[in-house]
């Protein structure tokens, strides 16, 4: 088995240039992916406390390990810090549930879900807090003083890396201003319609990975929401280029990502041969013609604008990048 190549991070660890996000993957369903995506070369995974499923993606992992397909120190496992959660009085202990659900002795990468903090009403439910009306109830705690509290986990040594997600230009300079421990990575939303070359150009001169989730755009919601345009999976320039290399409309766009945009993909999938195939991407290169066709996709066309947060001082979508 080849293993995907790694991306040194800016604090000197390595970070698999492709990984398994786990959106959705509950119960045996969640388990078993991370299972099939382990014994098929994946060593990067992807989860969050929002998500519910940090006990499943830790039980797979376990499960790989007893039977010594991998070593923990074979893996890089993120997890991350939700937005009821910001009040630095509340990050160690949500930090410490992740773990416990995990079961893990350490975390690779805990990021910040985003710069906008939610009402806090208790760490098991409540998680997307509302009123009477419907709307959303913010909190709005200073994402720099939620930054300088997960900068104390790394003090436990339970957290190696720390990072941000869905972070704009402008709130990753104030962050940098007063941080002591450096981001390593900027997770967002990143696929062939919505390349963020402004933004990941931006990070990649301050040695900040740009993590790509949604890479394939959101296709199964593709008809249900304006926002969401046609899936480039189906688009015939897309289907041209993979015929060409015997491979899938979604192996041509991770591999895209990866060697023209250099951005870390975190497909999502719990389809057994799906899941193998998002990693078998390592066997072709693009050519610069391919890449200007893929390129062309672009529309900067964002399929989750967080339109309930748009109320928020910290909304970071109204930036150009």
């Amino acid at each position: 088995m080849v293993l995907p190549p790694t991306v040194k991070l800016n604090n000197g660890h390595q970070m698999p240039v492709i990984g398994l996000g786990t959106y959705l993957a509950k119960n045996k369903e969640g388990v078993e992916a991370v299972k099939v995506a382990v014994d098929a070369g994946y060593r990067h995974f992807d989860t969050a406390y929002f998500y519910g499923n940090e006990k499943e993606v830790g039980e797979g992992l376990r499960a790989k390990i007893s039977d010594g397909t991998v070593k923990r120190e074979d893996l890089f496992v993120v997890t991350k810090l939700w937005n009821c959660f910001h009040d630095p009085k509340h990050v160690e202990t949500a930090f410490q549930k992740s773990l416990e659900n995990l079961n893990l002795d350490y975390i690779d990468l805990y990021l910040m879900h985003m710069p906008i903090g939610y009402e806090f009403r208790g760490y098991e439910e409540d998680l997307f807090p509302t009123d009477a009306e419907g709307n959303l109830c913010f909190s709005d705690v200073d994402y720099l003083d939620t930054w300088k509290a997960m900068e104390k986990l790394m003090a436990t040594g339970k957290v190696r890396s720390l990072g941000i997600s869905n972070f704009n230009s402008k709130q990753i300079t104030r962050l940098l201003e007063v941080a002591t421990v450096k981001p390593v990575t900027n997770q967002v939303e990143c696929y062939l319609q919505l390349t963020q070359k402004k933004l990941t150009k931006f990070c990649k001169d301050l040695d900040i990975v740009i993590t790509a989730y949604s890479p394939m755009g959101r296709p199964h919601d593709f008809g249900t929401n304006p926002n969401i345009p046609k899936p480039a999976l189906e688009d015939e320039r897309v289907k041209e280029i993979a015929k060409k290399y015997g491979k899938t409309t979604g192996q041509v766009i991770l591999k895209y990502l990866i060697q023209e945009l250099g951005v870390v993909p975190i497909p999502k999938s719990s389809n057994t041969e799906r899941i193998k195939q998002n990693i078998d991407i390592f066997d072709f290169t693009l050519t610069p013609e391919d890449c200007k066709t893929l390129a062309s996709l672009d529309n900067n066309v964002r399929t989750n604008p967080f339109n309930l947060c748009k109320k928020h001082k910290y909304y970071p979508f109204n930036e150009e990048f």
